[in-house]
């Protein structure tokens, strides 16, 4: 405790790993008992849930770099898989789920990038589980006037290397029902509007919180009449791990009051998660100097297979 004294003396605040009422629990890492002793000796303790962003969710150049080039690579890899489903699906041969998924792991090995797991590949109520991911025992078949959606993440293989994670989906056919693009074009909406509220406040110098790009973006699900379907936050922030430490674009299942910062990255990825499909479109966004960029292929319209 006199230890602590001397080291805090002459401290008036002091940031800590911790988030008041646990706003945002991945960063508030300090027990109470230890807030505690450190308020008892008369200093403030404040978040520090900004000056992390600083050091474990900005990139450097290099970072940067490579997330650019993987992008590439993967936006490759599943163009190449959607031209192999279509060829099956035109030529009457079977393809399962996780057929696909092991087409995206050997394109990933053959180029150079690695993955902590997925992808995700799922047709129909499949594609409505956000974290579902085709196995050998579990793998559903793929056919003719199925709904497919793929979400795939990856990193070149290479010390410091961040990840690109993106969704795409598809329709096996030529005529889906209304319904489907209904759902789609809805999804599309909410994924642009969420675009454009992050670069017009980012060209503008405006500050602009994780918790306003979901509101921005849930807003036009929920007018569609949608709203219970969008069943997790609109975006994370991306890094070394997919799933980074800076902002979220969250104001559901958490109050991610974090700002966007330069030089990092997230995701934008609303999704409507209905009993018999789900649709989610999914791309990634890097805060440069004044400009917020899209780093990848965007899905403008539907894919048919």
């Amino acid at each position: 405790m006199a230890a602590l004294g001397q080291l805090t003396a002459g401290m008036k605040r002091v940031a800590m790993q911790f988030s008041p009422l646990c706003a945002i629990p991945y960063v508030s890492m300090v027990d109470g008992g230890t807030i505690d002793l450190i308020r008892s000796l008369g200093v403030e303790v404040t978040s520090s849930a900004e000056l992390i962003q600083t050091f474990e969710a900005r990139w450097t150049p290099e970072a940067r770099d490579m997330h650019f080039e993987a992008g590439r690579r993967v936006d490759r890899i599943r163009n190449d898989a959607f031209a192999m489903i279509h060829e099956r699906l035109s030529n009457g041969v079977a393809i399962r789920e996780v057929e696909v998924k092991d087409f995206f792991r050997e394109g990933f090995a053959k180029h150079g990038l690695v993955t902590d797991h997925g992808p995700i590949v799922g047709v129909n109520a499949n594609a409505s589980n956000p974290h579902y991911e085709p196995m050998e025992e579990t793998s559903a078949t793929i056919k003719r006037g199925d709904w497919l959606l793929i979400d795939h993440w990856a990193k070149l293989d290479q010390p410091g290397a961040v990840y690109y994670d993106v969704t795409w989906t598809a329709y096996c056919g030529e005529n889906p029902p209304e319904r489907m693009r209904t759902v789609y074009q809805t999804v599309r909406n909410a994924r642009d509007a969420a675009i454009t509220r992050v670069q017009s406040a980012i060209s503008a110098g405006q500050p602009l919180c994780g918790y306003q790009v979901d509101d921005a973006c849930r807003e036009v699900i929920v007018k569609a009449g949608f709203g219970e379907y969008f069943t997790h936050r609109t975006g994370h922030s991306i890094g070394i791990e997919v799933h980074g430490n800076g902002a979220n674009m969250d104001n559901f299942e958490n109050h991610d009051e974090r700002r966007v910062s330069p030089f990092t990255c997230f995701s934008i990825e609303p999704g409507i998660y209905l009993p018999e499909f789900g649709v989610r479109s999914e791309i990634n966004m890097f805060i440069a100097d004044n400009q917020a960029l899209v780093t990848g292929e965007i899905q403008r319209d539907m894919v048919f297979l």
